[in-house]
């Protein structure tokens, strides 16, 4: 009797250990955008994207700003294209001139994207006060990252067999 009863306990147990574990995954997998669902797209081209993958994060000195939404290959350039979800929390924050560069977390941790904000030139620090061109409708004017822009200032993944590579052969040239 006793050994029925602790044989039912263990796979109750066991089942509520699978469900936990189950519930834990999909809430992994569900995850959105940390504190705002709203966002806006930026595409930007590499040459080299190294291990980066979709759901990448995006930071600004170590905070999360957004995410790798997509990664694909331009059908005349060849060269890798990601598309990145910014949350609107941070829309008109990050310049136009702003940088993107895919970085690692420590020597051998997973990529993510780090986005350098770059500057605004006065002239259109004025011109933003004036008119308010970026609360309009119309953003062609405006000098900060918006819905579908393009960054063009971007540093590829350092890849660290290269960079071994390049050790390795110089030091068998001396």
């Amino acid at each position: 009797m006793t050994t029925r009863k602790t044989e039912t306990l263990v796979g109750l147990f066991v089942a509520l250990a699978i469900a936990a574990t189950m519930l834990l995954a999909l809430r992994v997998v569900n995850q959105g955008m940390a504190g705002n669902s709203e966002t806006f797209t930026v595409k930007a081209r590499f040459d080299n994207i190294g291990g980066l993958k979709p759901r990448s994060s995006v930071k600004v000195g170590g905070v999360v700003v957004g995410r790798v939404e997509r990664i694909y290959l331009h059908k005349t350039d060849l060269v890798p294209i990601v598309e990145l979800q910014i949350s609107t929390e941070y829309a008109n924050t990050f310049p136009d001139t702003s940088s993107l560069s895919i970085l690692t977390s420590g020597l051998l941790g997973e990529q993510f994207i780090g986005l350098l904000p770059g500057f605004i030139f006065p002239e259109d620090l004025a011109r933003i006060e004036e008119d308010k061109v970026c609360e309009t409708t119309s953003l062609n004017n405006c000098p900060y990252l918006t819905e579908g822009e393009e960054v063009f200032d971007t540093k590829s993944a350092l890849i660290l067999e290269d960079l071994i590579g390049q050790i390795l052969f110089k030091q068998g040239s001396e």
